[in-house]
């Protein structure tokens, strides 16, 4: 799993703007009974931004042989209010991406 320095560098490359960690936060999302998300997310407060004040994010490995890393930075801008809305909201942008 990527470092907290690591997905710190990727907010503050994608979004512009200053990040320091806060904290970690287990979020388990079910669907129906199953279980579609089972992780850990990275809270950081953001400085700089226009909209945000903070931003989740985490890290999972890709590919056939977890050889490629792809992160997910989602900012908390509504209705984005904490890391389970964070990791839903991402979820249905992946779903919608995928259809």
């Amino acid at each position: 799993m990527k470092s907290k320095k690591a997905i710190q560098k990727v907010i503050e490359g994608l979004h512009g703007c200053k990040a320091k960690w806060v904290e970690s936060v287990p979020v388990k999302e079910t669907f129906r009974g199953q279980t579609v998300w089972d992780g850990t997310v990275q809270v950081f407060s953001i400085s700089g931004h226009p909209k945000a004040k903070r931003c989740y994010a985490w890290a999972h490995l890709d590919g056939d042989n977890d050889e490629k890393t792809t992160f997910v930075t989602v900012l908390e801008i509504p209705p984005v209010k904490s890391a389970l809305t964070a990791v839903q909201a991402a979820i249905v942008s992946q779903h919608k991406r995928s259809i």
